[in-house]
């Protein structure tokens, strides 16, 4: 009996947990699918357009210091509720911005939040894994996918109805605020510090309460392999992100497809990905993770490195297939590193994969504009196999999980 409360106590924080990814990735998707609306009600030029992508990502990059005190202050499932709550409240704020300076701020303050949630609910993950030693850090990252689509799908169900912003954005408020009532009961109050923060904190008690205190508030400085982690991490979202941004392109200027062929190319690599990361954690029960990230990485760098040289429309998407396949796991096992490591390095190694995220597809723009979109994408198969060189400086977990839900 014992067995079965646990297995229905895991199962049960597994889903509370999905909820916040999935609330990430319907929050995200709900506002950046209105954009041409807001570009158009606010009269913003292309340029200003992409300052405000851009503002949601410096907001979300820049958030570290202040998440790494709040996840020591507070504890994940407080920065989880609390930043999805502000989450929510943003996208009404953003349905009636006046003008583009507003719009901007809100944005920026948005990107905090989804910096905010990202941590809280990845050590929330970690932390499942942990405590009930089972994987399924790869598929609670698939419902964050789960969560994009759905809100691609209340846009255009909205949009049939009516064209208001703030009607769409109050119907996923609505739904927002069912999928955090949902979550709430289950998820996992914080165990306590960390072993590597445990180690560090383990003399407070001899010092003064003021100290202890200044101690804990304070940021640690990062190990070495923190930045090999969040190497990894930054690394791994130029790969993810600059398939997002440029395979539509690449398939039809370089591989020559058609019109209706040319967006099969993020087709193949969103499809993989989201297949790849339901069945991930069975290759990390089976594998271990460093394997999974090893050799992920490595079949993605180099399988795109050989459709480019190949050419062609089939070659490429099965080279997109591989980045999809071998990119799936990354940001879920390092996130599992980084949380094994304290709330201060995962908070930067969040941090760092956001800035890879935003960089990354403006850095691969840089050099196709440069030299063209052969070399830029090889440059995304470079930095999927710098993902795999990290990973061999990393010293990945031990657990041993019962199974892989």
């Amino acid at each position: 009996m014992n067995g079965f409360r646990v297995h229905d106590e895991s199962r049960r924080a597994k889903w509370a947990i999905a909820a916040l990814f999935c609330f990430l990735g319907f929050q995200y998707a709900t506002w950046a699918s209105r954009l041409p609306t807001l570009k158009t009600e606010l009269g913003l030029s292309e340029t200003e357009l992409g300052l405000l992508l851009m503002a949601c990502g410096a907001g979300a990059a820049a958030s570290f210091p202040l998440v790494a005190f709040l996840m020591r202050r507070f504890g994940s499932r407080w920065l989880a509720l609390v930043s999805a709550l502000v989450l929510a409240a943003l996208l009404v704020l953003l349905s009636v911005a006046p003008d583009y300076p507003v719009a901007l701020l809100i944005i920026c303050c948005d990107g905090v939040g989804v910096g905010a949630l990202n941590v809280a609910m990845n050590a929330q993950g970690a932390e499942l894994e942990t405590r009930f030693r089972r994987t399924a850090m790869s598929q609670l990252h698939a419902t964050f996918s789960a969560g994009l689509l759905g809100a691609a799908l209340l846009a255009s169900g909205v949009n049939l109805v009516t064209s208001a912003m703030t009607a769409h954005f109050a119907a996923a408020v609505v739904l927002l605020m069912l999928l955090l009532a949902y979550a709430r009961p289950g998820l996992l109050t914080d165990a306590g510090p960390q072993p590597a923060q445990a180690a560090a904190e383990q003399d407070t008690g001899a010092q003064p309460p003021e100290e202890a205190e200044k101690r804990r508030s304070a940021l640690t400085v990062p190990s070495r392999m923190t930045l090999w982690m969040g190497c990894a991490m930054a690394f791994g979202t130029v790969t993810e992100g600059a398939m997002n941004d440029w395979s539509a392109l690449y398939m039809k200027d370089v591989a020559k497809a058609s019109e209706a062929v040319a967006p099969m190319g993020i087709a193949v690599v969103s499809v993989m990905m989201l297949v790849a990361r339901v069945f991930a954690d069975r290759w990390r029960t089976r594998w271990g993770d460093g394997r999974v990230v090893r050799v992920g990485s490595a079949v993605a760098g180099i399988g795109l490195a050989l459709a480019l040289l190949a050419g062609g429309v089939v070659p490429t998407l099965a080279g997109f297939a591989c980045v999809g396949l071998g990119a799936a796991a990354v940001t879920p096992c390092v996130y599992v590193a980084a949380a094994a490591k304290g709330s201060d390095a995962l908070a930067l190694v969040a941090a760092m994969g956001t800035t890879g995220l935003l960089v990354g597809p403006a850095l691969i723009g840089f050099i196709a504009g440069a030299a063209g979109l052969v070399p830029g994408m090889a440059a995304v198969a470079v930095s999927a196999l710098i993902v795999c060189l990290s990973a061999t400086r990393i010293r990945w977990g031990s657990l041993v999980p019962a199974a892989a839900e």
